[in-house]
């Protein structure tokens, strides 16, 4: 059963034990077009393909980053971009000893007959576009499901959905080279408690696992991209990094076997300062299982001042480098539970439903639907 993850076996192991060592984390720099073309709109800068590959440089030839970052996840266009010298991005950030991931889901879409609940797309021709990004020096992937909490969500159905597409994902990605990172996100909009999430995220991420056991999923080899456990973004009820951390790690120690190397969260919306703080909590607390490392894979939560800092000027490329290792730095600290706090920004990232490309025709049928 397990022959075709055999070829891989060893290196998906060191692969993904290399990316969760202490004091490392993954910099998630695989927005979409679109993705990025709203942090760009911040700071009023045109999204062509050239101011792309220029921010992706700025990030990828920070000094110190291969002391932080041991991995980034790119999107499939930077993954074929260059540095202005000429060398392609897997190549400059390979010699650096930081590993290169690959996005491979093609955005979400209605599931039918739900409260606009999501599957992920993407599994059609995986194989072969994962062995192609092997060959261009990708060694890992990432895939999204998204979830959401409300009246009665996540359904059964969707939870069925997102953890059968996340098992498959990860089998394909084995079968060819790539350590799976396994991304089950239950957004934070909401006003639900903190227990409430704790119960959710406990239920998915039951299902997760127990359709990777099923797909026969190398464990050693893959990493989980969850989210953490907090309050709903619109909870009154707020709660401190300790208490966050506690849930978190309590719900993962009853979902995740202790096979898997690592946990890299997401850090879905939340503030640089409140990402960093609640992972230095998780890493502090004592006497509870943790098994697995406690990492990072963080988009938003290590580019946001940076790219601030940064609007698009050639000048300000030092200075916004200054405030990208700032942030990795904390980070780095947060994996060894000794982040006290003071280096990022403390302004939310949130945005509501973020849940990136839900199809086109689907948009412009409800647009059709309210004019009628």
């Amino acid at each position: 059963q397990m022959q075709s993850k055999d070829k891989f076996k060893e290196e998906l192991i060191s692969t993904a034990r290399a990316i969760v060592r202490p004091g490392y984390g993954i910099l998630a720099a695989d927005e979409s077009t679109g993705t990025i073309g709203k942090r760009f709109a911040v700071i009023n800068l045109e999204n062509t393909e050239e101011n792309r590959r220029k921010y992706r440089e700025l990030l990828f030839t920070t000094p110190e980053m291969d002391k932080h970052i041991s991995g980034v996840i790119l999107y499939e266009e930077t993954l074929s971009q260059s540095t202005k010298e000429g060398k392609p991005f897997p190549v400059h950030l390979k010699e650096r000893g930081i590993i290169p991931g690959i996005k491979v889901d093609k955005g979400v879409v209605i599931l039918g007959g739900t409260n606009d609940e999501t599957a992920t797309q993407g599994l059609d021709g995986l194989a072969a576009r994962c062995a192609e990004y092997y060959a261009k020096g990708a060694r890992f992937a990432k895939w999204r499901a998204v979830l959401k909490i409300g009246c009665g969500l996540p359904s059964q159905l969707a939870i069925v959905e997102n953890a059968h597409s996340l098992a498959r994902y990860a089998s394909i990605c084995q079968d060819n080279g790539l350590v799976p990172i396994v991304e089950p996100e239950i957004l934070a909009d909401g006003e639900h408690t903190i227990e409430k999430c704790a119960a959710i995220s406990e239920k998915v991420f039951g299902a997760v696992s127990k359709a990777l056991i099923d797909h026969h999923i190398l464990l050693e080899g893959i990493l989980l991209k969850p989210n953490m456990i907090t309050p709903g973004m619109q909870c009154k009820e707020r709660k401190t990094y300790g208490e966050m951390a506690y849930l978190t790690v309590r719900t993962l120690a009853r979902t995740l076997p202790p096979a898997v190397p690592g946990v890299v969260f997401l850090s879905g919306g939340m503030s640089e300062e409140d990402a960093a703080l609640n992972l230095s909590a998780m890493n502090k607390l004592k006497d509870v299982p943790k098994p697995w490392s406690l990492s990072f894979s963080f988009g938003r939560a290590l580019q946001s001042s940076c790219i601030k800092a940064w609007e698009g000027k050639d000048e300000n490329i030092k200075a916004a480098q200054e405030k990208f290792i700032g942030q990795a730095k904390a980070c780095s600290k947060a994996t060894l539970g000794e982040y006290e706090g003071g280096a990022g920004s403390k302004e939310s990232l949130y945005v509501k439903g973020y849940v990136y490309q839900i199809t086109y025709l689907y948009l412009l049928q409800k647009r059709h639907d309210k004019k009628k």
